[in-house]
């Protein structure tokens, strides 16, 4: 292994979330007047922390979304959550091959910290993190497409940036992968490759991320 630290995004990568809230998202979007289909809500908020919604819903509405809309929002995916949320296939293996290999890794997400908590305990991946391994946007200033959080979770971890490897299924998550001077591997299950084009290389079954963790080719 040729990296000390790997950093998992958390929805689409650790857990198969992004249609559950894209499609409550793009549901309650519509719900207040903003017309939002699945297929928008992906394009424009996938990877997104909630700030990010709230400005672009402004930009191009002029209308502010409503003071409880995190909550109210929060609150309707988790319930759902409970109910449909499951591991990416194949994670868990990963995860316990790099544990097994001494490979320290840890999650860095847009979500909040509420949000991953549910997801990892839901899923039953919790217990392959722990507190002291879990980064969200809230422990930052800036969400992605900003480095802030994957520069924070590698100085949490003790780890220099360019010895650290980023695992993203957002463009959003690869670009600020890229500005934080880290190699970034795109998982392509849900996204199209060629919107994972900065990537150093791309996947699409978590079976091959070993092996491109592990190869030396660029």
């Amino acid at each position: 292994m040729r990296y000390d630290l790997v950093i998992f995004d958390n929805d689409g990568v650790l857990v198969d979330s992004e249609s559950i809230s894209n499609r409550i998202l793009a549901a309650y979007l519509t719900e207040l007047g903003h017309p939002t289909s699945y297929e928008d809500s992906i394009r424009d908020y996938m990877g997104s922390a909630m700030h990010r919604i709230h400005e672009l819903v402004l930009e191009r509405s002029g209308r502010r979304l409503p003071s409880d809309f995190d909550a109210t929002f929060h609150g309707r995916v988790f319930d759902a959550f409970r109910q449909e949320l499951r591991p990416v296939a194949g994670v868990s293996d990963v995860l316990e091959k790099l544990r097994a290999d001494g490979v320290p890794y840890c999650v860095a997400s847009s979500g909040s910290h509420e949000r991953i908590r549910v997801a990892l305990r839901t899923t039953g991946l919790y217990d392959l993190f722990g507190e002291d391994h879990i980064f969200s946007s809230e422990d930052v200033g800036r969400g992605k497409p900003a480095p802030d959080l994957f520069l924070h979770a590698a100085e949490r971890m003790g780890v220099a940036p360019e010895r650290c490897a980023v695992v993203e299924d957002s463009p959003l998550g690869v670009q600020a992968a890229v500005a934080a001077g880290m190699d970034v591997y795109g998982y392509t299950a849900m996204t199209p490759a060629a919107k994972l084009a900065a990537a150093r290389d791309r996947f699409v079954h978590m079976a091959e991320l070993r092996g491109l963790l592990t190869s030396t080719h660029k």
